[in-house]
């Protein structure tokens, strides 16, 4: 899953992962509040949830509305299945240490990364 305000990063990020080949389903979002949703409703189909749910997320911090850290605590709420299934990556414009230090506070969050995504990141993710 994909998680950025700006469209152009998203289909960027989608043709990386693509061509990688990591991945059958890729669900983009423009903004976290709408994926927020989509993981809320995916919950809710219990049996099958578990194959829809993305194993990796990719989330933007600096976004209008709703920033990666709120989609982050709202994130916490969901189930513990939820939460044990989908791995956040940051993936993020932000240099901030500060942005840094606090994204390893969420236990889910696996790993930090700058744009662009990258065929390296993709293939040293290992999450």
């Amino acid at each position: 899953m994909l998680i950025d305000d700006n469209e152009i990063d998203n289909l960027i990020n989608q043709k990386m992962i693509e061509a990688a080949n990591i991945s059958e389903n890729i669900y983009v979002h423009s903004g976290a509040k709408s994926a927020i949703e989509f993981l809320k409703n995916v919950e809710k189909l219990d049996s099958v949830a578990e194959t829809i749910l993305p194993d990796i997320i990719f989330l933007d911090i600096d976004m209008p509305l709703m920033d990666g850290f709120q989609f982050l605590d709202l994130f916490d709420k969901l189930s513990e299945a939820t939460k044990k299934k989908c791995k956040i990556v940051m993936l993020t414009s932000s240099i901030n240490p500060q942005d840094i230090s606090k994204s390893k506070n969420y236990t889910y969050v696996k790993k930090y990364i700058n744009k662009p995504l990258t065929q390296q990141n993709i293939n040293t993710l290992e999450v």
